[in-house]
């Protein structure tokens, strides 16, 4: 199973307040998908180890421009106080090594939360 990193959404994460996440990547990924959410997957320096958050379900995946989030969308994303703006401002900020833009593709995908137990081992 992949390891899906979480760093800036880890409290919405784990509140399961969080069902949609954007990426600039994971192209890959198909409905019925099975991934760790992790809280950090690069960077940890020596030593470190990831953090598990737990398994979740690829529901849905596919591209969309970044700035044609809607307002339904940013609270899924778990933000329900921030304007789509605001969203797409923090995402470039975020992404600016990628040359991300309001208008670059992302992959939107969206997941459900499963508990240990129903991950088939």
């Amino acid at each position: 199973m992949r390891n899906m990193s979480f760093f800036l959404t880890t409290p919405q994460f784990i509140a399961r307040q969080k069902l949609v996440t954007r990426r600039l990547g994971w192209w890959f990924l198909e409905v019925n998908d099975l991934v760790m959410g992790v809280e950090k997957g690069q960077g940890l320096g020596k030593g470190g180890k990831i953090k598990r958050l737990g398994p979740i379900r690829i529901v849905a995946a596919g591209p969309e421009r970044l700035n044609q989030i809607t307002p339904a969308d940013v609270a899924l994303e778990g933000f329900p106080n921030m304007t789509p703006a605001d969203f797409v401002r923090m995402f470039c900020d975020h992404n600016k090594v990628k040359k991300c833009r309001p208008e670059t593709v992302v992959n939107r995908i969206a997941f459900e939360y499963l508990d240990p137990d129903e991950v088939p081992r």
